[in-house]
């Protein structure tokens, strides 16, 4: 009876000593999904400012494309103007490979999680916390196709009625501009 209990004991102590063990894994592994989720907090609100830069920019530029197209008619300098619009793709091509880079490394992230999640936890506790990142993910990827979408225009020019004021007389104007 002795040497059972004392089984037992080595038993019930070794489990306790396994529950700690992944107890303090557990924390690890939630302390870095939780810093996971900053950075793509941090990562979407990166996303947001570029896209208002960029209309901002888009915005600025048709302003001053307008207004010089207004005060200088017909004497718009042409080499000028291509080598503003090649700064500004080279701008934009910039802006996507950074996007792209991030994509890359976030599925690299989201792989390594997922195999440190798949080699350390239980499965059956990681439904809620896998339909919230793959949820996350689908977001990711919606951004994305619309982020495609937007730079599908470019076999033709839209024209947009924006409204302006004459140089002369501060009378409104709607003018038709690409965009």
């Amino acid at each position: 009876d002795k040497e059972l209990l004392q089984r037992i004991q080595d038993i019930v102590v070794r489990l306790q000593w396994e529950c700690e063990r992944l107890s303090s894994v557990t924390g690890g592994l939630l302390q870095d999904f939780q810093q996971k989720e900053k950075d793509i907090e941090a990562l979407f609100q990166s996303l947001e400012k570029l896209k208002k830069d960029k209309a901002e920019e888009q915005y600025l530029l048709l302003t001053v494309i307008w207004a010089d197209k207004a005060a200088l008619g017909t004497k718009v300098n042409r080499t000028q103007f291509e080598a503003c619009m090649e700064r500004l793709e080279e701008r934009m091509q910039e802006v996507l490979s950074w996007v792209s880079s991030q994509e890359q490394h976030w599925h690299e992230v989201q792989k390594q999680l997922s195999d440190i999640m798949d080699s350390k936890l239980d499965h059956l506790g990681l439904g809620p916390f896998q339909k919230q990142v793959e949820k996350t993910w689908k977001t990711i990827k919606e951004l994305e196709e619309e982020k495609k979408t937007e730079h599908d225009d470019t076999a033709g020019i839209e024209w947009v009625l924006a409204p302006y004021e004459c140089l002369s007389c501060d009378w409104n104007l709607n003018m038709r501009v690409p965009g």
